[in-house]
């Protein structure tokens, strides 16, 4: 289920200040908003909320790659990949804040999973995320990542199902 919002120009200023500072969707800074407002912030409904925005946001990038925007499609793949590792972290009790909490994350899943291909992944992820700042990738080799991003994803819905949820 989505809402459309319409937020003064004030309100969106300031979700796109935070968004610049935490590095983060601006669609992560209002679900974190609202599960702290609703006291929702349990494990389960973390891991939620970080699926769901995967989801969303890798549909986007295929979308923007019909459209050629190879720059937005970067960051939303990146997004997409970034919010299952948030989702795993999450159901495990966990919150990751930074990029160093991202990179560490994914590399202790790696030694955990005994799967090279994890981090292989993830780096095609970064460089993505790094490719909305600079615009240096080809857009072949962004419609190219797609399916890595998809793997990535896949990867860690299977150990989101395979791991208990905690209190």
């Amino acid at each position: 289920m989505s809402i459309d919002i319409n937020f003064p120009e004030k309100i969106l200023r300031r979700i796109n200040e935070i968004s610049r500072t935490e590095d983060a969707l601006p669609e992560e800074i209002i679900n974190e908003a609202v599960l702290e407002y609703l006291q929702l912030a349990d494990p389960e409904t973390k891991t939620e909320l970080h699926v769901n925005l995967s989801e969303k946001y890798f549909s986007e990038a295929k979308e923007l790659l019909k459209e050629e925007d190879y720059v937005q499609a970067s960051e939303k793949l990146w997004g997409a990949a970034s919010q299952m590792v948030k989702a795993v972290a999450a159901k495990r009790n966990l919150e990751l804040r930074s990029h160093s909490d991202l990179n560490r994350f994914v590399a202790e899943l790696r030694r955990e999973a005994n799967e090279p291909e994890i981090r292989r992944l993830w780096q095609i992820a970064t460089s993505l995320h790094q490719n909305f700042y600079e615009a240096w990738l080809p857009g072949e080799t962004v419609k190219e990542s797609v399916e890595d991003i998809k793997r990535f994803r896949e990867m860690l819905e299977q150990i989101l199902q395979s791991q208990p949820p905690q209190p």
